[in-house]
């Protein structure tokens, strides 16, 4: 695991290795001048017997140039900060790029296990994690090791026993980073699993507020927030807690390098006063004074470390999950201009993961082109099934639905989703103005053309009414729209990016009978229209009824035929009379 681990941080870092390399170059130039200016003012100690002759310029130039030196350190190792961090900062912004990009292949089926609370807390917290790690971690790491190697040589030749006896307590400071590293690993992961638990609770009662408030259940969702805030509160706190032991011990453990110095250092230079001199004691204590942040530092290290492999298995979780449906290597071209709109199911056969029955079982149809066909069936018939193995949002086998012929996993999937516009029962809208999500699928599409397609939705006399009309907001997810109003909002939105086939699957299950009925029969003429419904009084006009039940085509046919020969649609129709005349 630390392996693969560790290669991924690799990988995160391999397209700024230049980067990097100009900003340990200046680290080592900033570490070089900060481990020579202490041996300069060395010098400068042991000369101060110079001013009592009156020689204050030998003073001044050693001020100059500790002035000077410590000035181009400062600005060479501000140069390093910003190369270095900026590393992290690039690969923040690339994780969420390629995140983001990634999840726009995964299937519905991810989405419908996931969370979005917890994507979104990966997408966030745990990337900026890495960002520390790549940035802050990487920085004092490099900065620690430069210092090691050019501050302990100095100081052993300075003194070789007092550089022992002033270090001797850092591995008691390693052993202690060691054992506490598990510990912040495993309080870090709970931490992240918390938020994510409070972020997904968060957001769906966002987006549930209405019902919420409907049926009165603020007090009950007030308690389940407080739950999981307190159960993230107390992840934290115990994180904080190894934090609060961890770093001032190591601070007061790095701090007894100071005490051993100065005990041994001031008895050597009472009793050898003219091989150890002062600038020599004082030389070291600055030296002793370089080491101890970076040790002390290594426990923030370690914590933002542990933070850091915690949130590359989180965000690697996502990236490693292939997407289940991509185009084949031979993948053929497919423009909507060629496209008559012939659909073929060929003994389509399909079975969800885990399901005991076949979803679809040995379906063979074909629609024509220009031809408006309904689907007929009861709950779990399979109609929709269908629509998401047209529209490859579920994966089928080859040779089972064409499309004027072609096999529809040997084509290119954008090109597949080009031919068919999509409407399902569910209509999801933007928050954004009613002209933006109608022109969703054609950004660049003139008003008038929006306004055309509102029309043909039946939806325009509507938008016209609204405060702002089509510039008016609808909020998250169209919340402020009733659900007839958004489904029409998303047939327009399909009807405006004009492709040769239209499914609608239950799109107007939320539009009464006679408003349906008309927007079905003012559908552009030249478009395969495959309608999924529930709506008797709209699928009578249509071309022709397919009727579906437990996966299969029961029977087909228009609307006299099947009155006429079946028994099953006599039974729904009567149905839908007896609906109709009670209401």
């Amino acid at each position: 695991m630390a392996r693969s681990q560790f290669q991924n941080l690799k990988n995160y870092l391999r397209p700024y290795w230049s980067d990097l390399a100009v900003g340990t170059i200046a680290l080592l130039a900033a570490n070089c001048l900060g481990t020579y200016i202490p041996w300069l003012i060395r010098s400068a100690v042991d000369d101060l017997n110079k001013i009592s002759s009156g020689d204050i310029h030998t003073l001044m130039r050693y001020v100059w140039m500790i002035i000077g030196l410590s000035s181009l350190m400062w600005i060479i190792r501000m140069a390093s900060r910003v190369w270095i961090f900026g590393i992290g900062r690039k690969i923040e912004y690339s994780l969420k790029q390629q995140i983001f990009e990634h999840l726009l292949k995964l299937p519905p089926s991810y989405f419908a296990n996931n969370s979005a609370g917890e994507t979104i807390s990966i997408v966030t917290s745990d990337v900026e994690n890495i960002r520390r790690l790549m940035g802050f971690a990487l920085l004092s790491i490099i900065n620690s090791v430069f210092v090691y190697c050019l501050t302990l040589p100095a100081m052993v030749a300075i003194d070789p026993m007092l550089t022992l006896l002033s270090v001797s307590v850092y591995p008691i400071m390693l052993l202690i980073v060691q054992r506490f590293s598990g510990q912040l690993r495993d309080e870090q992961l709970e931490v992240q699993e918390e938020l994510s638990n409070v972020s997904s609770l968060l957001q769906e009662d966002l987006n549930g507020m209405a019902l919420i408030k409907t049926y009165a259940q603020e007090e009950n969702e007030r308690g389940a927030f407080g739950k999981l805030n307190d159960r993230l509160l107390d992840a934290n706190l115990r994180m904080a807690r190894s934090r609060n032991i961890l770093f001032p011990l190591l601070g007061g453990i790095a701090s007894i390098s100071f005490l051993v110095l100065i005990w041994f250092g001031g008895e050597k230079l009472a009793n050898q006063p003219t091989t150890f001199k002062i600038g020599d004691l004082l030389t070291l204590i600055i030296y002793v004074e370089r080491l101890i942040f970076p040790t002390a530092i290594l426990g923030f290290v370690m914590v933002t470390y542990q933070r850091g492999l915690v949130s590359i298995g989180r965000i690697q979780g996502i990236l490693d999950m292939p997407p289940a449906i991509v185009d084949r290597a031979d993948a053929i071209a497919l423009t909507k201009d060629q496209v008559t709109g012939k659909i073929e199911a060929s003994d389509l056969t399909f079975t969800y993961d885990g399901a005991s029955q076949p979803a679809l079982n040995h379906v063979s149809f074909t629609i024509y082109p220009s031809e408006t066909v309904a689907i007929l069936g009861t709950v779990g018939s399979g109609k929709s099934t269908f629509a998401s193995a047209l529209m490859r949002l579920i994966e089928v086998p080859s040779d089972q639905i064409f499309i004027d012929g072609v096999d529809i996993t040997k084509m290119r999937i954008a090109d597949l989703r080009e031919i068919i516009s999509f409407v399902p029962q569910d209509s999801f809208l933007f928050s954004a103005t009613m002209r933006d999500n109608i022109r969703y699928g054609k950004p660049q599409a003139y008003d008038h053309e929006v306004e055309n397609f509102a029309n043909q939705a039946r939806i325009e006399q509507e938008i016209l009414k609204f405060p702002k009309q089509y510039d008016t907001l609808v909020g998250e997810r169209g919340i402020t729209l009733s659900g007839g109003q958004r489904q029409r909002t998303a047939l327009a939105r399909a009807l405006l990016v004009d492709t040769p086939i239209l499914v609608l699957d239950d799109a107007l299950s939320s539009v009464d009978n006679q408003t349906a009925t008309g927007i079905l029969g003012n559908l552009p003429r030249n478009k395969t229209v495959l309608f999924i419904t529930h709506n008797l009084s709209a699928a009578s006009t249509c071309d022709r009824i397919i009727l579906m039940d437990a996966g299969k085509i029961v029977q087909a046919g228009t609307h006299a035929e099947l009155l006429a020969e079946s028994q099953l649609y006599q039974k729904l129709w009567n149905q839908h009379k007896l609906e109709v005349a009670i209401t």
